[in-house]
């Protein structure tokens, strides 16, 4: 009963004036990096793609900060309500729309994760992958018709798994002593080493680390991605609970190596669907699930570890 009491007593995050002073950095830096990219974005083409990039989170950074500051159940349902997004782009990728009961049934196990990381019940929480899988068996039951549906079946837990399961590990991160300030530490962190990456590999060529899943990413501009993000980690420490070296060098490896494998992993999602892009997301590079793939490995590994560090 205390923890369905303590979800909606939480003081909301726009109160700290830690948190607002936080949210005013790294806006202003946003706004700073995205006017230069804007004014040198006709003399080389890494401004180019740095414009095509930042454009996107004017209008995404502060949206993001501003429903994640507000009183509970606002940053939950706002994380939840991006899962599903995710979701649906995942389906769009895959084609299955006209699959509605899969995919409906993965909108609703999504939403039942929203409810119970807000309320950090974790037993309920893992036992929904059980549920959509169950729920799933029963649609070629239900429509009489047994063509292609294990691969629908599959995909489906897939997508949840993947967009709701993990993606929703950023509300149980939430949970934590200075949650808010964990969930923007990690955004801040995968979205950087992305760009850096790819930043570095447009200019320094070498040997690709999978060229038939990603013809980006190369061995040096991998390495000094992560290195550059262990940096940022390592400037950043103070968003986190406890600053001591563990805690920011876990927190800034996870961030590199997972966000690697989870964009990689996605690749091969679009590369076997035969789809790199469904829909631009707001502005800028790639569609919305582009921004939110590091993030599915990031966010559960990043839990647990905290938990076992813990």
């Amino acid at each position: 009963m205390n923890n369905w009491m303590n979800a909606f007593t939480k003081p909301a995050a726009w109160e700290s004036p830690i948190y607002r002073q936080t949210v005013l950095i790294v806006l202003l830096t946003i706004f700073v990096g995205a006017a230069i990219s804007f004014l040198l974005k006709k003399r080389t083409s890494y401004f180019t793609m740095a414009w095509a990039s930042v454009k996107s989170w004017l209008i995404w950074a502060p949206l993001m900060f501003g429903m994640l500051g507000l009183n509970a159940p606002i940053p939950i349902l706002f994380l939840t309500l991006l899962a599903i997004y995710g979701a649906k782009v995942y389906f769009q990728i895959l084609g299955m729309f006209h699959q509605s009961y899969f995919v409906y049934i993965c909108y609703a196990g999504i939403f039942g994760l929203g409810i119970f990381s807000q309320f950090n019940n974790l037993a309920v929480y893992n036992a929904l992958p059980m549920g959509v899988l169950g729920l799933s068996c029963l649609v070629p039951l239900a429509k009489r018709d047994y063509r292609n549906m294990i691969q629908y079946i599959s995909l489906t837990l897939l997508g949840f798994i993947f967009l709701g399961w993990s993606f929703m590990h950023l509300g149980l991160i939430l949970n934590f002593e200075n949650g808010i300030y964990q969930v923007m530490y990690l955004v801040i962190l995968t979205e950087f080493c992305d760009n850096t990456n790819l930043a570095i590999g447009r200019y320094f060529k070498g040997p690709k680390i999978i060229s038939a899943i990603s013809a980006k990413r190369t061995w040096l501009s991998t390495i000094v991605s992560i290195m550059l993000t262990i940096l940022l980690a390592y400037g950043m420490r103070h968003l986190l609970p406890n600053s001591s070296d563990k805690y920011w060098l876990a927190a800034g490896l996870i961030a590199s190596f997972g966000g690697v494998i989870g964009d990689m992993v996605m690749n091969v999602v679009r590369r076997d669907a035969g789809v790199k892009i469904v829909s631009g997301f707001i502005l800028g590079r790639g569609d919305f699930l582009q921004r939110m793939d590091r993030l599915i490995f990031v966010a559960p590994i990043y839990y647990f570890i905290m938990l076992g560090l813990n």
